[in-house]
């Protein structure tokens, strides 16, 4: 299992055979990210069965392979982060992922846990033989910058592509990355 440590904060690979006992503290950041105003796929109605449904959702992908799931955990094992790498791609495109699900709890923030988060999912696509990767986020908001920071490059943005949970109409930012 790969492992990127710091001083308070450890970024990590979660394992296949492990990934079920993350389901609670993965299940809490979403929610908590929902609750603020995240446009992460969910409304602001999502209960924890079925914030917890997505994660067994994504558990099993990866125990298939499909996908590598990394988290963040505070000095005290707590999970207050977390971003997805889709390694299961088209046959025609073996060399490239998609970045997904890039959350940080509220309480966390503005310490570091996005940045740690990035270096550590562009070493995991790394290993994975992934070169190309691509991501979405909501037009304006702060994961913009952090992508732009982190050497991505902004390719274009969809007007009124989702919605944020209130409702309200978002445009989404499509951003690429070359390994």
């Amino acid at each position: 299992m790969s492992e990127y440590c710091g001083a308070e904060l450890r970024v990590r690979r979660v394992a296949a055979h492990e990934v079920m006992q993350c389901i609670d503290g993965l299940t809490d950041v979403l929610l908590d990210c929902v609750k603020g105003g995240a446009s992460v796929s969910f409304m602001q109605t999502l209960s924890r069965d079925q914030a917890s449904a997505f994660w067994r959702g994504v558990a099993e992908d990866v125990v298939r392979g499909n996908r590598v799931l990394l988290i963040a955990e505070d000095g005290n094992g707590r999970i207050v982060g977390t971003v997805q790498l889709i390694t299961a791609q088209p046959d025609n495109q073996p060399h490239r992922a998609d970045v997904a699900k890039m959350l940080v709890h509220r309480d966390a923030r503005r310490q570091g846990v996005a940045q740690r988060l990035m270096s550590a999912i562009d070493a995991v696509a790394r290993d994975e033989r992934k070169n190309v990767l691509v991501l979405d986020t909501v037009t304006g908001g702060d994961a913009e910058r952090l992508y732009e920071r982190a050497g991505w490059n902004r390719v274009g943005t969809i007007p009124d592509y989702a919605l944020m949970p209130d409702g309200a109409l978002c445009g989404t930012t499509i951003f690429s990355r070359h390994l």
